[in-house]
């Protein structure tokens, strides 16, 4: 009987011993792959969420100036105002030439 508890011990100690071992392991390979994925990140170039929301919020208020300027562009040209086509004037027989 003694002989046979003390096996079941041993068995015990080397399992809870394994576990330990494979709980180390799974925590060395998680910074491994958190490592190499850091690196190809890293190595990829990308932008942070801050810098992609503020070019972001840049091009917005470039697009809406854009719209406002095409549509007081609009207006100055049915008002005659300007010509359709600035930087262009028109020559001989009507043909359109650059504005020097």
């Amino acid at each position: 009987m003694q002989s046979q508890n003390r096996v079941i011990s041993d068995i015990a100690r080397l399992a809870s011993g394994a576990a330990g071992i494979a709980a180390g392991m799974r925590g060395e390979v998680e910074a491994q792959i958190r490592q190499k994925l850091q690196t190809l990140l890293a190595d990829m170039d990308l932008v942070s969420r801050e810098e992609f929301e503020a070019v972001k919020a840049v091009a917005a208020k470039a697009r809406e100036e854009q719209e406002a300027l095409a549509q007081r562009l609009a207006k100055l040209e049915a008002d005659g105002a300007v010509a359709a086509k600035p930087g262009v004037r028109k020559g001989v027989k009507g043909k359109a030439t650059p504005a020097k």
